[in-house]
């Protein structure tokens, strides 16, 4: 109970795992345990697997694709997927069926090469033989997404992000031969390095 009142949880997360999928959550575990520390470190997965190795967080909320140490246990919790949101500048590509290599002929705006996210796209577009040759390579998926409504080119993002501005009328999605294949957000913890009891009963929240 002692650690229920003035406990702490260290959990790694990326900007997408953290708005898409932890905040609501960490709300309500705030509600109900006001007292807790919460400290949250703020990366790409790569960069989140290095500190759970490390034993610097208690786990972390991560994006697939990712190579986990034999004693890290992942646990897939919410499906995913990546699209390319375009503008008006290009509306002509709307309601078209495009195959990927047509993106090797359009400004590419996408997330840089230190993310889940942009290996992910890299791996699937080269299995298709298509190379991306970006003009913008950003920090974060909601600046891809503000470029692309300004006409910067085509952004490559979870859908998560533009869906607001695809309902406003404000973008919309390009469509391909094939979709892109839906990949995971993931908790991730070490077998190795214990977590406070704080943690296991916000992993108990997240995995209801």
């Amino acid at each position: 109970m002692l650690d229920l009142e003035n406990g702490e949880i260290r959990i790694g997360a990326s900007d997408m795992t953290l708005h898409f999928y932890l905040l609501s959550f960490l709300e309500k575990f705030h509600e109900r345990f006001p007292k807790i520390k919460v400290r949250v470190s703020n990366a790409p997965t790569p960069e989140t697997l290095e500190h759970l190795a490390l034993g610097r967080i208690d786990f972390g909320v991560v994006s697939e694709p990712f190579e986990a140490r034999p004693d890290m246990e992942a646990i897939k919790i919410r499906e995913i997927q990546d699209v390319f949101v375009a503008g008006s500048k290009y509306q002509s590509l709307q309601g078209k069926v495009l195959s990927y290599s047509a993106l090797e002929e359009l400004p590419i705006i996408c997330l840089e090469q230190n993310t889940s996210s942009r290996q992910y796209i890299d791996e699937f577009l080269q299995a298709n033989n298509v190379i991306l040759r970006p003009e913008f390579e950003l920090a974060t998926s909601d600046i891809i997404v503000k470029f692309a409504q300004r006409n910067l080119g085509i952004g490559c993002v979870v859908k998560d992000f533009a869906l607001e501005a695809i309902e406003a009328g404000e973008m919309f999605e390009l469509k391909f031969t094939e979709p892109i294949p839906k990949r995971h957000f993931c908790i991730i913890k070490s077998n190795q390095n214990p977590i406070s009891t704080a943690a296991k009963e916000l992993l108990k929240i997240l995995l209801v």
